[in-house]
């Protein structure tokens, strides 16, 4: 594996070569309550729950015209319940979408579901294995997971749900978390296609958290192959603006979590065997506030190193755990 340079730190999203490599944007056009269409069909809703982890708050989205469907109903809070109610325009909500079981996603969805009757539609959880997230395991360092969820109409990767003149394409996405769908779009009269309901796994405002157990590394750059590989022409992810250079961003996202792979192997050589002396040199002027999951980050990374046989740890790949070079 090819060594990264040792005179350049790991810097999250500041300055250096690696944050000019990443096309972000913290420009986001909205005003809470107020849907906003981005493109024919298709309008989004934000949520007012911004926070360090949420940006601005939760993107909802709403597609269709006479048939809505409606995709992460975001927190349960009554304004912005109202809000979807009111951006359906007197249409019948008849499908609810979650790209993931994370609380800031799925809270709303009881109380929506109850009021308009719509069926729901997330990944399977029968076909989920290993831990998922707890407060342990939080970057918010909360209980961030509804581990209690099962949607009416259980999803795999390659389902397809047709939603009136839209059909919705699940594909299977894990590292962000095991559940997680993005959903490609297209429209049955026009044959429109191109855009991708992108969730958390690729947002054009931050790099998105990996936080094990829940969090897999491995999965999520094999999940960013994926997107890779398609064509999108716009991705509409779950926190912030829409990404209108989509395979840009995606490699950008490859590049970094590569270099910051080799980083972390460049640590482990040089005898900085556990993961706050890495977070340590790789974060070196880091909130404090995002220690916690920097660590989380560091750990996921580490995991795909020991999974790789680049590493070798002391015993289980925790934070508590001492880790070599192979």
């Amino acid at each position: 594996m090819k060594r990264g340079p040792r005179s350049k730190p790991c810097t999250e999203n500041k300055g250096g070569v690696l944050a000019d490599s990443i096309p972000l944007s913290r420009e986001m056009t909205f005003s809470y309550g107020e849907p906003r269409e981005m493109q024919p069909g298709v309008r989004r809703i934000v949520a007012n729950n911004p926070g360090p982890f949420t940006f601005k708050g939760t993107n909802t989205y709403l597609i269709g015209d006479d048939h809505v469907c409606v995709i992460d109903p975001g927190p349960d809070d009554a304004a912005h319940r109202n809000a979807i109610l009111r951006a359906a325009d007197g249409k019948q909500i008849t499908h609810i979408f979650l790209t993931h079981t994370h609380r800031d996603h799925c809270d709303g969805l009881s109380a929506l579901k109850a009021v308009t009757g719509a069926k729901t539609y997330a990944f399977d959880p029968a076909r989920l294995t290993g831990q998922r997230g707890s407060v342990e395991s939080s970057p918010s360092g909360s209980d961030f997971t509804d581990t209690d969820f099962w949607p009416d109409h259980p999803l795999a990767h390659g389902d397809v749900v047709k939603v009136g003149d839209w059909l919705l394409n699940a594909l299977h996405t894990p590292g962000h978390a095991p559940d997680h769908l993005c959903f490609g779009l297209s429209h049955v009269a026009s044959g429109e296609t191109g855009t991708l309901i992108s969730g958390d796994h690729v947002m054009g405002w931050s790099t998105t958290v990996v936080a094990p157990p829940e969090g897999n590394m491995g999965n999520y750059m094999r999940s960013l192959e994926l997107l890779r590989s398609r064509e999108d022409k716009i991705f509409l992810p779950g926190h912030g603006g829409a990404i209108r250079t989509p395979q840009r961003v995606v490699k950008a996202y490859i590049m970094h979590r590569r270099w910051r792979e080799s980083a972390i192997l460049d640590c482990i050589r040089d005898g900085v065997a556990d993961i706050d002396g890495i977070v340590a040199r790789c974060y070196p002027s880091l909130d404090a506030s995002l220690i916690p999951a920097a660590g989380l980050s560091v750990l996921a990374h580490v995991g795909a190193l020991v999974e790789s046989g680049a590493v070798s740890s002391s015993g289980p790949v925790t934070m508590d755990a001492h880790f070599s070079a192979a």
